[in-house]
């Protein structure tokens, strides 16, 4: 009788895939750059809050809007409701591709990060409720620490250059996206207000519209646009958060090839498109209308005194950290996933660290949480600012430290000596790949010794050095 074959182990952040590596690198380049204006639009917010606070407060309460369709709202409003269904609808299809054709369809290779996730939202979350149980507080904003803000880690690592390997980037990405469905989700569940089930029946009639016409193969943006500004008004007015209905939408995409002549499949087609927006625009605009808080000494004293403020401020800092790092090694303990042997676990507690940064998200769940309350939202929102802005510092720290590590591993992954534009460690068994580089390394041989012969004749003649 043979004895059964052993069973592989899964490497948990080994080498991607090329087509996987290719789209976390545009999409992560697409983050990259607006998470950059994120920090622009939010220091800007700051700067103007703090210099000319009532200007400030008169424009993001500015109404516009017809109030006729219940939609006469602020500006603040328009961003947190509208434009970041623009963001919500990018990280829909994220999600759905994610299941699809990317490191989720795998259940073996997604428990890793969903775990990951789901420990990283839960302790922060237990942080933040023990806090305040102990001091005193209230439990109601324990979902503000939770989120993580992608855009805004990215915007780290390009500020302090790091060269992350693609694993880790995609560990990150995938840890996002998992995070954003658990987000969605805890708005959709907790704060939705009084239902308005007329309006509710209508935004879900018009999705069942937008499912049948993709469905259908029926093509133009002139048809999903405007169906898509009505299912959000009518979700909006059903008390449902209006973002879950760009979620919704998002998720209804295929984001599946159907065969080798389609080039892209119309998710990543429109996530394509629609990403630049979303980072570019809709995400820094409501950075602008809602980072604006006092940071004056005594209010950034407060931060670190009151019990929900500082339940914030740690749930970010070691709640996340703590979470992710500790559902990771969890999952790799009971799991037969180990550990890629060029890495190391301070590494993944430094990616875990860089999760905390917490913001767009956070301040969304932070004015939902305490909407009765300005002055505690107020103060919410700058906890978030503080710990966002401890979680960057100290990831940067432990990031830098193996910065040679990284930048070594990096450019590994990234040379390409035969120009085909296809790195070479995904060439490896190629029989044409070893050709080229033998004929390229001939050449180069060719060219050094045209060198020598043409140095020596010049030594000879007296007329070059010896």
């Amino acid at each position: 009788m043979t004895a059964p074959a052993p069973r592989t182990r899964h490497k948990f952040l080994g080498r991607l895939s090329l087509p996987e590596r290719n789209f976390v690198a545009e999409a992560l380049r697409t983050e990259t750059v607006g998470g950059v204006l994120l920090l622009v639009a939010a220091v800007a917010a700051l700067i103007w809050a703090n210099t000319a606070g009532g200007s400030y407060e008169a424009v993001r309460g500015f109404h516009l809007g017809p109030g006729s369709l219940g939609l006469d709202l602020s500006l603040q409003h328009w961003a947190a409701d509208g434009l970041l269904a623009v963001f919500f609808f990018v990280a829909g299809i994220e999600l759905k591709r994610e299941m699809v054709a990317g490191d989720l369809r795998d259940p073996k290779a997604a428990a890793l990060p969903v775990v990951a996730a789901l420990c990283g939202m839960a302790v922060p979350a237990l942080v933040y409720v023990l806090t305040n149980v102990m001091g005193g507080g209230s439990p109601a904003g324990w979902a503000v620490p939770t989120a993580t803000d992608i855009a805004f880690a990215l915007a780290v690592l390009a500020v302090i250059g790091t060269s992350l390997p693609s694993a880790l980037r995609a560990f990150l990405l995938t840890l996002a996206v998992v995070d954003d469905l658990f987000a969605i989700l805890i708005i959709a569940v907790f704060f939705t207000s009084d239902l308005n089930f007329a309006a509710l029946g209508g935004a879900f009639l018009g999705l069942a519209l937008f499912w049948l016409l993709l469905r259908k193969r029926v093509r133009g943006w002139y048809l999903y646009v405007p169906l898509g500004l009505v299912i959000w008004g009518l979700m909006y007015n059903s008390g449902v958060h209006a973002t879950i209905a760009g979620v919704a939408m998002g998720l209804m995409l295929r984001c599946h090839r159907e065969d080798e002549s389609e080039p892209h499949s119309p998710g990543e087609h429109i996530e394509h498109r629609v990403r630049p927006l979303s980072a570019g625009l809709a995400v820094p605009l409501f950075a602008l209308f809602s980072a604006g808080v006092s940071v004056s000494g005594g209010a950034m004293g407060d931060v670190f005194t009151q019990p929900e403020t500082l339940g914030v401020v740690l749930g970010l800092v070691v709640g996340k950290a703590v979470g992710i790092f500790g559902g990771t090694w969890l999952a790799t303990r009971f799991t037969r996933a180990e550990l890629n042997d060029d890495l190391a676990w301070p590494d993944v507690f430094a990616v875990a660290s860089l999760a905390g940064i917490g913001f767009t998200v956070s301040l969304l769940i932070g004015e939902l949480a305490f909407t009765g309350d300005p002055l505690l939202t107020d103060e919410i929102k700058a906890a978030v600012l503080a710990g966002s802005l401890i979680a960057a510092v100290l990831s940067g720290i432990l990031l830098k430290l193996r910065n040679a590590k990284y930048r070594r591993l990096w450019e590994d992954e990234e040379r390409d000596e035969d120009l085909d534009g296809i790195p070479d460690v995904y060439e490896l068994g190629n029989p044409d790949y070893h050709l080229r580089m033998a004929a390229i390394h001939e050449k180069k041989a060719a060219e050094h010794r045209r060198l020598a012969e043409v140095a020596g004749g010049e030594s000879e003649d007296g007329n070059g050095p010896a």
